[in-house]
């Protein structure tokens, strides 16, 4: 879709244009990881050592420490998804190797989190053919595809996640609707996914919980993945993430009530909202600064408008 830049009342097409090297990309990427992916960086041409021979693009730390690898072509490429694979079943076998990287960068007291590994590949454009082999692997890989354009904007778009369908659950109505094929379906236009990480699943954080709660739950789940189809829910173990890039909302299913932690600030939410607590300096298992506590779809309703800004904020 083009874009066009506003002037009064008239519109000029903005023209697109590329990296004039790979590094570029990379670079501008690295130095922004926390602005577009929530990460902090651990390594940039990260050796895999004599014996492979490879060096990894960009290595990071996602916000739920998981790691994270990030791979880059200025053209498109089927080298990139191969690269990508290998390094991921790499660092899978030398934990060791990138846990002293991150201790290097971030501190000792940083601990990694092995239940995911985010792979990350950003390019131009994507071979329907890579698409597939893709999906058909079933690694964790996400495919983001990138425009530059003449006023010096960068648009990221994520068109490709694989899912591990084992996984998905079969009570909501979004699972209903099953995974579409990305080949088939046009870039950014894909279903919400369910995507679990380790052995955790959503209905897991339902057991043992009331009716009550879990309509509630299912009714905060529809609202947010009806934000944007390309939403995704991943489920962790003690709560479940919502993101696009990054994290938009997580939500803690608790016996009497629900939180929900957004990724904005507290100085966004007006003094006197109800059911609002800063926990800046508190420690939760959730993402996100700012809490509301809901007990009823009554309470839920208002907190709409706070989770729709988290949306608009993080870049959806």
């Amino acid at each position: 879709m083009p874009i066009f830049d506003i002037s009064g009342d008239k519109l000029s097409a903005v023209e697109q244009k590329n990296f004039a090297l790979e590094k570029d990309l990379q670079s501008l990427i690295e130095k922004n990881l926390e602005t577009v992916f929530n990460c902090r960086f651990v390594a940039s041409e990260f050796s895999t050592g004599a014996q492979h021979a490879g060096r990894i693009d960009s290595l990071a730390l996602s916000e739920e420490d998981n790691p994270v690898i990030i791979e880059y072509k200025k053209v498109e490429s089927s080298e990139l998804i191969n690269q990508s694979l290998f390094y991921l079943y790499w660092i899978q076998d030398h934990k060791g190797d990138f846990e002293i990287a991150v201790q290097k960068r971030l501190g000792n007291g940083v601990k990694v989190d092995w239940s995911d590994v985010r792979v990350i590949c950003i390019a131009p454009n994507y071979k329907k053919y890579d698409l597939h082999a893709v999906q058909v692997m079933g690694a964790n890989i996400e495919l983001w595809k990138y425009r530059l354009f003449s006023n010096n904007s960068l648009y990221l778009e994520e068109v490709f996640h694989t899912a591990k369908s084992s996984a998905v659950t079969t009570s909501s109505s979004t699972s209903d609707n099953g995974y579409k094929n990305p080949v088939m379906v046009e870039a950014g236009k894909k279903a919400a996914l369910t995507r679990a990480t380790a052995t955790y699943t959503f209905d897991e954080r339902l057991e043992g919980k009331s009716e009550e709660i879990q309509e509630l739950t299912a009714t905060i789940r529809e609202f947010i993945i009806g934000l944007d189809e390309s939403i995704e829910e991943v489920p962790k173990k003690f709560y479940v993430a919502y993101k696009i890039s990054q994290n938009i909302a997580c939500m803690e299913v608790k016996g009497k009530n629900i939180k929900l932690f957004l990724k904005l600030k507290p100085s966004d939410i007006p003094k006197g909202t109800k059911n609002y607590r800063d926990v800046t300096s508190i420690g939760h298992y959730g993402t996100g600064d700012v809490e509301f506590t809901v007990s009823s779809e009554a309470e839920f309703e208002p907190v709409k408008e706070f989770i729709a800004m988290a949306y608009n904020k993080v870049g959806g």
